[in-house]
């Protein structure tokens, strides 16, 4: 069993994970390597879907934690932190439609909403990464 003090560092390592994982997906898809890209996003939805279980057993159990910088990386947390939970809420179901797009080989359609998709994923999961950080490791005590 996994502490829950542990999980802001497995979500951290699932959003990192997702993030590579889009990336490979898009370079496959680019070498028209399909059965590859399908592998990588799929994954990479997997990894996501791990992330926001963790999230919200961490959430549940812990209630909010709050930002303890100071100075001029206090704006900065909160402008990541706002951009990043805005679009996470809009993300699930674009991501889900454009799954549901490809396993129904809709590709004209799914090529078509994936140009935004994709962007915006790898927006919230490397935005997630960088929430972490300035919440628990640049060496202030969240509460």
């Amino acid at each position: 069993m996994i502490p829950v003090t542990s999980l802001p560092h497995l979500n951290a390592l699932l959003n990192s994970a997702s993030a590579v994982l889009l990336l490979f997906g898009y370079y496959f898809i680019r070498q028209r390597n399909v059965a590859a890209h399908r592998r990588c996003m799929l994954a990479a939805l997997g990894t996501s879907g791990l992330f926001l279980i963790s999230y919200l057993v961490y959430h549940f159990s812990v209630g909010s934690v709050r930002f303890q910088g100071t100075g001029w990386i206090r704006p900065v947390y909160f402008a990541v932190l706002v951009s990043h939970t805005v679009l996470a809420t809009a993300i699930v179901p674009l991501v889900l439609l454009t799954v549901v797009r490809a396993l129904r080989e809709r590709f004209d359609k799914h090529r078509a909403i994936a140009r935004w998709t994709l962007p915006l994923w790898l927006y919230v999961s490397a935005t997630g990464v960088a929430v972490y950080w300035m919440l628990y490791q640049m060496g202030f005590q969240p509460s």
